[in-house]
């Protein structure tokens, strides 16, 4: 006598859920609340703050530092610092401002020219951190000095005066300006958005997560680790370039001094935008909106004629709760 046979059951097919990709952040939803009242309490205490003039100065000044900030976002998501973009800064404004002013380089040409040159440093430093085997916080305090003193002998002890109006364009006049609004901020735009795309929807963009998340895992899943870590301070160093250009603007004077904590700006504006400073999370949205909301606090100290000093606690305050939330949060998905 046979047993019976089993009853035979179709397989179904499993399908997989793609991850959902969240196009905003908590901590993002949270930087557009916190300055959208800002905003609303400013302009009802303030006869100016919502005049063009004081929205388009604004959003100049919060350019550059967002433009660097995008570069230092992919930094710091590899777990990587940059605190030379100071330094680099100074060496790419010297550079062009004499260019522009002795050799007459038009625009473009020098725009490439501030770009190139940004993109050397920056890879200089990505070398240094990606072989070298030394903390990024050391390689770039290192260079942070060395490109500091190359500026200072560029500018042979003396400040560069008579710069033309090259980068007009791209400056804070009229001239630099699209439907009332700076050409610079509209530039940030467009490469924050850029980027955006890039670290969350290409491949070797999320690279960057994971190498940040944990570079060992990241290397044994085939991730170019080096390459990418090179790849995050290349980019600062071109953003260097391009920000250097906006800061130039008009023309006018350079200083021996430009650039100094210009680094404790961008990385404030990284930080409070939600990047963690472990690595590993971080967009370039909350970076955009981070600067912005820097460049609020700035302009409210001004126009209210409070002491500038409450300007750099505020902006110590921002900082010292992101990093609290980060920690929180990190704490939380460990379940310690």
């Amino acid at each position: 006598m046979t047993a019976p046979a089993p009853p035979q059951t179709t397989a179904v097919p499993v399908t997989r859920r793609r991850p959902r990709v969240r196009a905003i952040e908590g901590q993002e939803i949270a930087l557009l609340g916190v300055t959208g009242l800002l905003w609303l309490v400013l302009a009802l205490t303030t006869d100016t703050f919502l005049t063009a003039g004081n929205v388009q100065n604004i959003l100049f000044t919060v350019a550059p530092i967002a433009l660097i900030g995008i570069g230092m976002t992919a930094v710091i998501v590899t777990a990587g610092i940059d605190v030379s973009v100071g330094s680099q800064a100074a060496v790419v404004m010297v550079v062009i401002a004499l260019l522009v002013r002795d050799a007459g380089l038009p625009f473009l040409p020098a725009l490439a020219v501030a770009v190139v040159t940004g993109l050397a440093l920056g890879a200089i430093n990505g070398l240094l951190v990606a072989y070298g085997g030394i903390h990024p916080i050391i390689v770039t305090f290192g260079t942070l000095n060395i490109y500091r003193f190359v500026a200072l002998q560029i500018f042979g002890n003396e400040q560069v005066a008579g710069v033309p109006g090259t980068f007009g364009p791209i400056g804070g006049g009229a001239e630099g300006r699209l439907f009332g609004v700076p050409v610079a901020w509209w530039l940030t735009v467009v490469l924050a958005a850029g980027m955006w795309c890039y670290m969350r929807f290409w491949a070797t963009g999320r690279h960057l997560y994971a190498v940040g998340g944990d570079a060992f895992a990241a290397r044994l899943a085939g991730v170019r680790v080096r390459r990418r870590q090179i790849s995050a301070y290349v980019l600062t160093g071109a953003c260097v370039g391009l920000a250097a250009c906006v800061l130039i603007g008009s023309g006018g004077l350079v200083q021996q001094n430009v650039g100094t904590g210009l680094e404790l700006r961008v990385i404030a504006a990284v930080v409070i935008g939600g990047t963690s400073i472990i690595g590993g999370r971080g967009t370039v949205l909350g970076t955009l909106l981070g600067a912005l909301l820097v460049g609020t606090v700035t302009s409210a100290v001004t126009l209210l004629t409070w002491p500038t000093e409450l300007t750099q606690l505020f902006i110590g305050l921002f900082i010292l709760v992101a990093v609290g939330v980060d920690l929180l949060r990190e704490r939380r998905r460990s379940g310690t």
